[in-house]
């Protein structure tokens, strides 16, 4: 089925630099993707797309609390395909495989399967950071929307 004809979504929270909202505008235009936000969606529409993308920055070690709240709201599927991805500070894969576990694990007790996970560095400024001038500044940067676009038609040939 051509990518066009899928249904795709990308529910995405996004606020203090937009840094994950940059990089979900990237996905959204390789997979003709729309974007909502968490708060605009009724669990039940779910149901209407093929693949849907999980995304904001990373808060506390996981994604922000309003994503994983509208993953506790979800009707259990079966086999329906997802995808994580997000920004933050750190960006060692260990802490971001970990930080990504606990949407992951809604996710899957809800029956969905996780067909990948991104993550990018994005600009933080979060508690004592604002006095040293944050940490990575300038990101994601074009390199950063690069991978996010090759990860995206990396997706694409998976459908």
């Amino acid at each position: 089925m051509e990518i066009n004809k899928l249904k795709i979504l990308l529910i995405v929270f996004s606020f203090h630099h937009n840094n994950t909202e940059k990089i979900a505008n990237v996905f959204a235009k390789v997979l003709n993707a729309k974007i909502k936000k968490p708060q605009q969606i009724n669990p039940e529409e779910l149901q209407e797309y093929r693949l849907i993308g999980f995304g904001s920055g990373i808060y506390d070690e996981k994604h922000h609390k309003i994503l994983l709240k509208l993953a506790d709201k979800l009707p259990h599927v079966t086999n329906r395909k997802a995808f994580l991805f997000s920004t933050s500070g750190v960006t060692n894969e260990g802490e971001i495989a970990k930080a990504h576990s606990h949407l992951r694990e809604k996710l899957h007790s809800k029956g969905y399967v996780i067909l990948d996970e991104f993550n990018c560095a994005g600009f933080n400024t979060n508690s004592f950071l604002r006095f040293f001038g944050g940490m990575n500044k300038g990101r994601p940067n074009a390199k950063d929307l690069k991978q996010a676009e090759e990860f995206a038609q990396n997706l694409k040939q998976t459908l």
